[in-house]
């Protein structure tokens, strides 16, 4: 074998000796030898391609629902929301596949909305400009003669878009968040009355009455022109819905912590399906598109937002006169955080 010297101060004090590699000599040995080789090498090529397998299968398990979701938000992404994808679990990838679909869904409900929106702005802008410039063609043509009763007609066509432009204008701020709200420590039971004192003539123009079943008062936190605001738009809401010899009803009932007004008209009343629309913006419940019968359909929805600004709510529900009957909701003075 190898031998190798020990040497100490350049003397040879001993040896280091490694004994040979024994060799298979034997025909058995050798034959057994080279089976253990191959089988270990088959092993090896065994697992490995199980490993393999296994690995894409699991790949392509973990990445189908990716590549779903990347698909999914290409279509989204190129103006496709109706495009849903599979959720196929609770994990974070089902979770997350959920989450895609909601936001799809708004997405497709926002652009539902907005051509809503664009096609009904166009509708009531057409409605009485069509009438203007018909009755200005015909006192043009000297169809109709130029007198006091022709331009009233053009006045009010023109307080038409004004008060729709100036509705749509009150809507964008809500919307924003931009209205300006001052407020303060208001006694809403008497903001109401005053409200309904000054439509109790114009309802009874129209063979109207109203009774009103109040508390001596209720204070809240709020801004007193919005509430007027609000006020009137529910009084005009049942002044322009109502049918002649009608009633409407305003009640209130002070609760622990929150005031709850109701105003209930009498016949005609809406359907299951219109109740729930009529909060949405240019929704009128009658069958007609009418501006002479109608509103520009927006009151309701900038009462939402006056609502909501005081922390409250407003709901809608069948009225046991006939008609409709409004819910105000409004925390009391005490209950609300005076964020101004």
């Amino acid at each position: 074998g190898a031998r190798h010297a020990i040497q100490v101060n350049g003397a040879t004090v001993g040896w280091v000796i490694a004994s040979p590699v024994e060799r298979l000599t034997r025909s058995t040995d050798i034959n057994f030898d080279k089976q253990q080789r191959r089988t270990s090498w088959l092993i090896v090529a065994l697992a490995t391609l199980l490993a393999a397998l296994a690995t894409f299968l699991l790949a392509r398990g973990l990445l189908a629902p990716v590549k779903r979701l990347v698909e999914g938000t290409h279509r989204l992404a190129a103006g496709d929301f109706t495009t849903r994808v599979a959720s196929t679990g609770q994990d974070e990838l089902g979770k997350l596949a959920n989450d895609f679909n909601q936001l799809a869904s708004t997405l497709e409900k926002n652009q539902t909305m907005r051509r809503a929106f664009m096609a009904d702005i166009s509708h009531e802008l057409r409605t009485p400009l069509a009438v203007l410039r018909g009755e200005l063609e015909a006192i043009q043509d000297g169809v109709r003669q130029f007198t006091p009763e022709s331009v009233a007609s053009l006045q009010a066509e023109v307080g038409t878009l004004t008060k729709l432009v100036d509705d749509l204008h009150q809507l964008s701020l809500s919307d924003e968040g931009a209205l300006a709200y001052q407020k303060a420590p208001v006694d809403v039971v008497n903001l109401l009355e005053m409200a309904a004192g000054a439509f109790r003539e114009r309802l009874a123009g129209r063979g109207l009455t109203i009774a009103l079943s109040l508390p001596d008062s209720a204070q809240v936190f709020g801004d007193r022109d919005r509430l007027m605001q609000l006020f009137n738009n529910l009084l005009e809401n049942s002044l322009r819905y109502t049918d002649a010899g009608g009633q409407l009803l305003i009640q209130g009932e002070a609760q622990p912590g929150r005031l709850v007004l109701t105003f209930a008209d009498s016949a005609p009343g809406v359907s299951d399906a219109q109740l729930g629309l009529l909060f949405e913006r240019f929704y009128r419940a009658e069958g007609s598109r009418n501006r002479a019968s109608g509103g520009s359909g927006l009151g309701l929805a900038i009462c939402t937002n006056i609502v909501e600004a005081h922390g409250g709510a407003i709901s809608a529900a069948h009225s046991p006169l006939g008609g409709v009957s409004i819910t105000v909701t409004l925390p009391l003075d005490s209950d609300l955080p005076r964020d101004v």
